[in-house]
C-alpha cells in the first residue's frame, strides 16, 4: 500500500494543477447538488420493532386524525380563579379559536371543557393536534403555532405554546468557528509557517465543504436526522485537520532531509498518507458498524459520519500534495528554507516550481540528532520510561476515580425539560410544570384496537380499570374514538416528569398490567414511552457493538504491528478511555457538576445514542494515535535499538505531531459545547474529553510506560500467526525496498 500512495503523492503534485482544478469542480457540484436536492431533516427518533411504534403505526392506519403531532399551550393567568370568570373564559375561548383556525392544524381542546386546568384556576392547557408528523410540519405552520396568543399576552396573561411540535434542527451558528479559530492558531505554531498552516486548514475545508455538500444532497432521497449533518461536521473538520497535519508534516520532515519536493510529497504520502488511510479506515468501520445494532436513525447517523471522513481521507492524499507542489519549500519556516546549492553554497528557494530539481539525497536520514533529543518528546519519554511503574500505577488509578460516575449513566432521548432556558419549549414546559406538575410534560397514549366497534368498545373499560390501579399513574383521560369505532386512545398523565426512572417504571408496568386483555390490542406509545423504548434498546447494544470494536482493534492492530500484546495493551487503553470518558460526562451533564462552564442550564440523562456514537468515534481516533506513535517505536526495534530506546524515539519524534493533532481535534469538538442545544453540546464535550484523555493520558502516557516495562515481549507473535496473517505495510517497509533498489535519478 505505501508504494502505491507513494506513486499516488508523486502523481498528484506532478498533475497539481489537474487535482485541484478536479477538487473544485467536485466541490461546486456538489453544492449546486445540495442546494437543489437538500431534503428536509427528522427531529424524531422512531425504532422499529418496539411497542410504541407500533402503536404510532397502527393509529397512522386506522386513526390518521390522531397519529400527527401534538403540541401544548400552556396558559397562566393573572391571577387565581381568574380562569372561572366570564373575562378569562373569553381569553380562553378566542386563543382556542386562534389555535384551531391555525394552517396544519385539526383542531383545539377547550381546558374549560375537559378539566384541563389546574386547582387553583390560574393554569390551564390547550391541546392542539396537528393533521401531520412532527417532520411535516412547515417552518411557517410552526412559526404560526409560537406566536398564537398574541391578544392574551397583551392583556397580561402568559401564554407559552410547547408540545412535539417544537422539535426542529439545531442551528450551526458562529461560536463553533472559534474551535477552527484555535485549530489554525495550534497549526502556526507547530509549522511556524503560514503557508504551511493555510494549507493544511484550506485543504481540511474543501475536504469538510465537499462532504457536507454530498451529505445535503443525498438528503432528499434519505431522512437524516437533526443531529447527523452536525456530528458529520464535527468529525469531518476534526480528522481533515488531523491527516492533513500528519502528511504535511512528514513532508516536511523530508524537505529538511535533503528530498525534492516531489520526492518528499511521495514518500510522505506512503508513509504518514499510509497511517492516514488505516486510520481513516478504522473510523469508517467503526462507524458503518453501527448498522450491526439494527437502529435506522443511528445506522444513517453513522454512515453520514463514515462519508465525510472519507472524503477527508480521499482530500488528504490527493489534494494536498498538489497543493503542497504549489507551495514548493515555502511549507517550512524562513530559516530553513535554504538547500545546498551544486558548488556546496546555500541558496534561498521560494520557487514553488521545483518539482525537477535533483534530491540532496535518495534516503531519509533517521540519526536523530542532539538538538532532536533534547526536545520535550524526547525528555518526556525518558521521564516515563524510568518511573513507568509508578507512572501506570497513577494513569489506572486517575482513570478509575474518573470513571466512577459510569455506573449511575441513564439515557433519554433529549425533551423540552433540558431545552436552553429561554426557548420556547423550555417556557411552555415549565410553565406546565408549574400549574401542573412534571408529570403533565410526559404524558402517555394508550391505543386500543379492536377487529369490530363492540370489543373495542367492551375492553376499554377494562384497560381505563387497569390504569387507574397502577401505581404512578395521575390520571386517565376520556378515550377518543376512531370515525368507525375500532381504536380508542386514552391518554395517561404519570405523577413523575418523562426522564424520572420511576416514569420508566410506569411504562413497564402499564404493560405488564393491559398484557392480559382479549379480543383487543393495547399498545402504549407516546414521546415519553418511545424515548423509554430506544434508550433501553440502546443500552441492550451497547455492550456487543462494544465488544465488536474491541475485538476488531486487536485484529487490525495485529495486523500493523505483527504483535499480540500490543494490540490488546491498545484495547485495554481504549476501554480506560471510554469509561474515564463517561464518567466525566456524567457528572457534568447527568450530576450537573461544574455545568455552569459548559454553559449547561438543566442536568438530565444522556442522550441516548451518545455512548455508542462515542464508541465508535473514539475508536477511529485513538488507533490514529496509537498507530502514529508506536509505528515509529516498531521500525526503530526493528532496525537494532533496544525496546526501550524504540520507545524513547517513537515518542520523541511523534509527540510534537500527535499534541498538535490532539489539540486540533479538541478544539473542533470544544466548539460545538458553546452551541446551546444540549445534545449537541453533550456530543461536542463529550468527543474533546475523550481525545484528551486518550492522547495525553493513555497514549502519550501509558501506552511508553508499559511498551518499555513489556520490553522485547511487546513484539512477539507466534509463528504459525506471522504466515496467517498478511502483510498490510503501514510503515512502509515495501517502499524502503523499492527506493533502495530504484537506480537514483532526477525526480
Amino acid at each position: 500500500m505505501a508504494t502505491l500512495l507513494y506513486r499516488l503523492g508523486r502523481g498528484a503534485l506532478r498533475r497539481r494543477r489537474l487535482v485541484v482544478a478536479l477538487w473544485l469542480v467536485v466541490l461546486v457540484a456538489a453544492g449546486l447538488a445540495a442546494a437543489t436536492l437538500r431534503g428536509p431533516t427528522a427531529s424524531n427518533f422512531t425504532m422499529p420493532g418496539t411497542e410504541s411504534q407500533r402503536a404510532l403505526d397502527l393509529l397512522a392506519d386506522q386513526f390518521p386524525a390522531a397519529s400527527g403531532a401534538t403540541g401544548t399551550i400552556a396558559i397562566k393567568a393573572p391571577a387565581d380563579g381568574q380562569l372561572a370568570t366570564p373575562q378569562g373564559q373569553a381569553v380562553v375561548q378566542e386563543l382556542v379559536q386562534q389555535a384551531s383556525t391555525l394552517p396544519g392544524v385539526v383542531g383545539a381542546v377547550n381546558p374549560l371543557q375537559v378539566g384541563a386546568v389546574s386547582p387553583n384556576g390560574r393554569y390551564a392547557l390547550v391541546q392542539v393536534q396537528f393533521a401531520s408528523g412532527g417532520d411535516d410540519v412547515t417552518d411557517a405552520q410552526r412559526t404560526a403555532y409560537e406566536e398564537v396568543g398574541a391578544a392574551a399576552k397583551a392583556q397580561g396573561w402568559q401564554v407559552a405554546p410547547g408540545g412535539e411540535v417544537l422539535g426542529g434542527e439545531p442551528e450551526i451558528g458562529s461560536t463553533e468557528a472559534l474551535g477552527v479559530l484555535v485549530a489554525a492558531i495550534v497549526l502556526i505554531i507547530t509549522f511556524g509557517s503560514l503557508v504551511a498552516a493555510g494549507m493544511t486548514m484550506l485543504n481540511a475545508l474543501i475536504g469538510v465543504g465537499a462532504g457536507m455538500a454530498g451529505l445535503f444532497a443525498l438528503s432528499g432521497v434519505i431522512q437524516l436526522t437533526s443531529t447527523a449533518p452536525i456530528l458529520a461536521l464535527m468529525l469531518g473538520l476534526a480528522v481533515g485537520i488531523d491527516y492533513s497535519l500528519f502528511i504535511t508534516s512528514r513532508h516536511r520532515q523530508n524537505l529538511l532531509d535533503g528530498l525534492s519536493p516531489e520526492e518528499a510529497v511521495g514518500r510522505a504520502v506512503g508513509t504518514a498518507g499510509s497511517a492516514v488511510v488505516f486510520a481513516g479506515a478504522t473510523v469508517v468501520i467503526a462507524l458503518a458498524g453501527l448498522a450491526v445494532v439494527d437502529i435506522p436513525f443511528l445506522t444513517v447517523m453513522g454512515l453520514a459520519a463514515a462519508g465525510t471522513v472519507t472524503v477527508a481521507v480521499l482530500v488528504a492524499i490527493t489534494l494536498q500534495p498538489a497543493l503542497l507542489g504549489f507551495a514548493g519549500r515555502r511549507v517550512l519556516p524562513r530559516r530553513l528554507r535554504t538547500v545546498p546549492t551544486a558548488d556546496g553554497t546555500a541558496a534561498d528557494e521560494d520557487d514553488s516550481d521545483v518539482t525537477d530539481r535533483p534530491a540532496a539525497t535518495t534516503t531519509t536520514t533517521t540519526t536523530t540528532t542532539t538538538e532532536e533529543r533534547n526536545r520535550f518528546g524526547f525528555r518526556w519519554a525518558r521521564l516515563i520510561t524510568r518511573f513507568r511503574v509508578p507512572v501506570i500505577l497513577v494513569g489506572l488509578l486517575g482513570l478509575g476515580l474518573l470513571a466512577l460516575p459510569t455506573p449511575d449513566m441513564r439515557l433519554a432521548l433529549p425533551g423540552a425539560a433540558t431545552a436552553a432556558v429561554g426557548s420556547p419549549a423550555r417556557v411552555a414546559n415549565d410553565l406546565t410544570v408549574e400549574g401542573f406538575g412534571a408529570g403533565f410534560t410526559g404524558r402517555l397514549a394508550v391505543v386500543v384496537a379492536g377487529d369490530t366497534p363492540q370489543a373495542t368498545s367492551a375492553a376499554v373499560p377494562q384497560v381505563t380499570a387497569l390504569l387507574q390501579r397502577t401505581e404512578n399513574v395521575l390520571a386517565v383521560a376520556p378515550p377518543q374514538l376512531s370515525p368507525d369505532g375500532r381504536t380508542a386512545l386514552l391518554g395517561v398523565v404519570p405523577k413523575t416528569g418523562p426522564t424520572d426512572e420511576a416514569t420508566e417504571t410506569l411504562v413497564h408496568d402499564i404493560r405488564g398490567a393491559v398484557g392480559g386483555i382479549r379480543d383487543a390490542d393495547v399498545l402504549l406509545t407516546g414521546v415519553t414511552a418511545i424515548g423509554i423504548d430506544v434508550s433501553e434498546k440502546l443500552s441492550d447494544a451497547l455492550p456487543i457493538y462494544l465488544l465488536l470494536v474491541v475485538g476488531l482493534s486487536v485484529l487490525l492492530l495485529m495486523l500493523v504491528f505483527r504483535s499480540l500484546l500490543v494490540p490488546i495493551k491498545a484495547a485495554l487503553g481504549f476501554l480506560l478511555t471510554v469509561a474515564a470518558t463517561f464518567g466525566i460526562t456524567v457528572a457534568v451533564f447527568q450530576q450537573g457538576h461544574l455545568a455552569d462552564l459548559v454553559g449547561l442550564d438543566t442536568p438530565g440523562p444522556l442522550i441516548s445514542f451518545l455512548p455508542i456514537l462515542l464508541i465508535g468515534i473514539l475508536f477511529g481516533l485513538a488507533m490514529d494515535y496509537e498507530v502514529f506513535l508506536v509505528s515509529r517505536m516498531r521500525e526503530d526495534f526493528v532496525h537494532g535499538e533496544t525496546a526501550r530506546q524504540a520507545t524513547i524515539s517513537g515518542m520523541g519524534h511523534g509527540a510534537r505531531v500527535v499534541t498538535a493533532a490532539a489539540l486540533i481535534m479538541i478544539s473542533v469538538f470544544g466548539g460545538f459545547v458553546f452551541l446551546e442545544d444540549p445534545v449537541i453540546k453533550s456530543m461536542g464535550f463529550a468527543l474533546a474529553i475523550g481525545v484528551a484523555i486518550d492522547a495525553f493520558v493513555v497514549r502519550m502516557t501509558i501506552v511508553p510506560a508499559v511498551m518499555s516495562l513489556l520490553g522485547d515481549r511487546a513484539w512477539w507473535l507466534p509463528r504459525w500467526l506471522n504466515r496467517a496473517l498478511p502483510n498490510v505495510d503501514i510503515e512502509g517497509e515495501g517502499l524502503r525496498t523499492h527506493l533502495e533498489d530504484r537506480t537514483p535519478t532526477r525526480v
